[in-house]
């Protein structure tokens, strides 16, 4: 039972692609005033209408477990943005063709891919002040994404994007 264990918690983090997120803020900002949130009435987050319930579930339960609450006069809206692109494949093999005779040189060579293209999803997080600043901080995460993954799956994947995304929310400011 215990090697199952080990091999299951393997075959997990090797399965899992990494989420890379680039974050951006505007550095006068007060982030403590900020207690409040909702999201635009006219969100369209370029997912299908499930996954978009599964994000916002998730994304709810976060920012509440940090201390903001959903609210009809927020502090600030948050609008979310998706889109998804292949990635190809970094797998090549080369096949290489050459000969050489006296003082003469000459060679052909093709690369030949391997494997299939990824297919990616990248999901703009953006956090807007309509009162004060406009926007003030944006979160753009990139990962792996399969159309074809269960909803238990995909759900799993919401919530380490928005763990991964909220990790720098509110920025550290010196």
């Amino acid at each position: 039972m215990k090697y199952l264990s080990i091999l299951l918690l393997l075959v997990i983090v090797t399965s899992c692609a990494p989420i890379r997120v680039n974050y951006d803020y505007e550095k006068t900002t007060d982030f403590k005033a900020y207690k409040t949130y909702n999201y635009y009435a006219n969100l369209n987050t370029g997912m299908s209408e499930l996954d978009n319930k599964r994000l916002l579930k998730v994304l709810d339960k976060a920012l509440q477990a940090n201390g903001y609450s959903l609210s009809e006069t927020p502090d600030f809206f948050v609008d979310i943005k998706s889109s998804e692109y292949q990635e190809a494949s970094r797998s090549n093999v080369g096949v290489g063709v050459g000969g050489t005779g006296g003082n003469v040189g000459g060679g052909i060579s093709i690369g030949i891919p391997v494997g299939q293209n990824k297919l990616n999803r990248q999901i703009v997080f953006e956090f807007v002040d309509e009162n004060k600043n406009g926007l003030f901080w944006q979160a753009v995460s990139e990962s792996s994404y399969s159309p074809n993954a269960s909803p238990e799956k995909r759900e799993a994947q919401f919530k380490a994007i928005v763990t991964k995304v909220l990790e720098e929310f509110p920025p550290e400011i010196e």
